[in-house]
């Protein structure tokens, strides 16, 4: 089941997706391509995973991590499927990074493994937008990673899926720039949360960004960055200048 929100009338609504539809609480449906999607949940942060898979820390000539590194994003940088990226003033080189996301279905801490997907609502897409330059003169990466719209995030939440071996592919202007499998994470998606939940108090909606494969690179304004996950959908997104 597709799971999502959209603005209709002033306010957003929690809606299902089925095929070209949407499908509203009292039952009424809308064509898909005439309504305004927004991120598919409210999180309090979004909890973001660096170098969990081997060959992107390799590319970017990183130490292959011990165990999961985390960093926050902030829902102010959350963009909906379909709205532009703005290109911040303060990098030169801004960076897509396609990621498979977990959304939270329920308040918990301290979750073990095993019980890990008793927490889970479902599966959506994050592109992990990095300014490149700032993250390499910076420790902490906020102001790599933590700017307004450097978060999309979206079509839907897919409540149905085996996240342990779905392809991803991302497509900048329709070429592709990055292909794999969440196969190849050093910490699959329970490990994430089992980790994550030792830390934190995750609430209903929050999200969780698995890291980026191999394959990352600069976006410029124009651009269409169109990320893939098997069994999900697709997030697609223009770059914009910033104003």
């Amino acid at each position: 089941m597709k799971l999502a929100r959209i603005w209709l009338d002033g306010q957003a609504l929690d809606v299902r997706v089925e095929g070209e539809e949407v499908v509203l609480p009292p039952g009424h449906r809308l064509e898909l391509s005439t309504v305004r999607l927004l991120p598919p949940t409210a999180p309090t942060k979004v909890i973001c995973v660096g170098f969990n898979y081997r060959d992107h820390a390799q590319e970017l000539e990183v130490e292959i991590p011990k165990e999961p590194l985390f960093f926050l994003k902030p829902p102010s940088a959350l963009v909906a499927h379909g709205q532009p990226i703005p290109y911040p003033a303060h990098t030169a080189q801004l960076d897509y990074e396609g990621e498979l996301a977990v959304v939270i279905a329920r308040r918990c801490r301290s979750v073990s493994r095993e019980r890990a997907r008793e927490v889970i609502l479902g599966y959506s897409i994050l592109n992990d937008v990095t300014a490149r330059d700032v993250q390499k003169v910076e420790k902490q990466w906020v102001r790599a990673k933590a700017f307004d719209g450097s978060a999309p995030y979206g079509p839907w939440v897919e409540t149905e899926l085996d996240p342990l071996d779905v392809r991803i592919i991302t497509r900048v202007n329709g070429e592709v720039r990055q292909d794999s499998s969440t196969r190849y994470m050093i910490f699959d998606v329970y490990e994430l949360v089992a980790e994550a939940s030792r830390y934190m108090t995750l609430e209903p909606g929050d999200v969780i960004a698995t890291g980026t494969p191999p394959g990352v690179g600069p976006l410029r304004p124009g651009d269409v960055v169109e990320i893939t996950v098997e069994g999900v959908g697709t997030l697609r997104n223009p770059v914009a200048a910033a104003d």
